[in-house]
């Protein structure tokens, strides 16, 4: 019989197995269905969860991606308020995004927050291991993971509006945008960013004994296998000025996160 040790593993790489049929479906599919980006989203969620499950308690890091889904979808509900649009800016929610909670907020979106809050903490880590025993690593921990969430967004932004329509930005006075969002936005998810990390850092701190900066790849195959699937739907589209801009964030935190693993 298996041990519990064993059998956790066994399902940690079926949901991987499963969650890279559903990254191929999307990029090899002649149009995917609503419902695989649903499964898609949910799947890159919970694939997160587990990869850190391996290196914390079970409790402490569903706690983590609780605040992260509450604290990231809340604002966003506030920011698509009629009469409220910080602190991301005016933004409409398409059906493509799925059932909205409380006719607000659509279920999807928390779970985008812990992918892109746990993805880019991972890849941080990586990024930082040189100096992980430094004693203000902690606190770059925290900026560089809002850095890189925000570097998500980027990325994400004309994938979400353009090509599978999960949002809709509304006009406003601030000329300067990037397909269609304004630099709001981004000041919004590097703010919430922070907030998030800042409230959940502690549970995530290892306290058993053991090798807490112990590699783990899954994080920066999560993020890039993102960023692959934003620019893939881009290029089909004709976006080809957020396919280069996909391509040279991937390339520097690949470079990075890379050279910190190596270390």
């Amino acid at each position: 019989m298996p041990s519990p040790a064993s059998t956790s593993k066994i399902l940690f790489w079926i949901l991987n197995v499963l969650l890279g049929a559903a990254f191929l479906a999307e990029i090899l599919g002649p149009k995917a269905s609503v419902a695989l980006d649903q499964i898609t989203i949910v799947l890159a969620a919970v694939a997160a969860v587990a990869a850190l499950k391996r290196q914390l308690p079970l409790q402490n890091v569903l706690l983590a991606a609780l605040i992260a889904a509450g604290i990231g979808g809340l604002t966003h509900a506030v920011s698509s308020s009629a009469n409220f649009s910080l602190p991301f800016g005016p933004v409409v929610f398409g059906d493509a995004a799925g059932e909205r909670i409380f006719n607000i907020l659509p279920w999807t979106i928390p779970f985008l927050w812990v992918v892109a809050i746990f993805t880019a903490r991972g890849t941080a880590r990586l990024m930082l291991r040189p100096w992980r025993k430094v004693k203000t690593y902690g606190f770059w921990l925290i900026g560089f993971t809002a850095l890189l969430a925000v570097a998500f967004d980027v990325a994400l932004e004309p994938f979400a509006w353009h090509v599978k329509h999960f949002w809709l930005w509304q006009p406003t006075r601030i000329a300067v945008t990037w397909e269609g969002a304004t630099l709001v936005n981004f000041v919004g998810w590097a703010c919430v960013s922070l907030l998030i990390m800042m409230v959940i850092t502690p549970w995530l701190i290892r306290k058993q004994p053991g090798n807490a900066g112990a590699l783990d790849l899954h994080p920066l195959i999560l993020w890039l296998g993102a960023l692959l699937l934003f620019a893939v739907g881009c290029a089909g589209a004709g976006l080809w000025w957020p396919v280069m801009v996909d391509a040279a964030i991937a390339a520097v935190t690949a470079f990075f996160a890379v050279r910190g693993a190596r270390w």
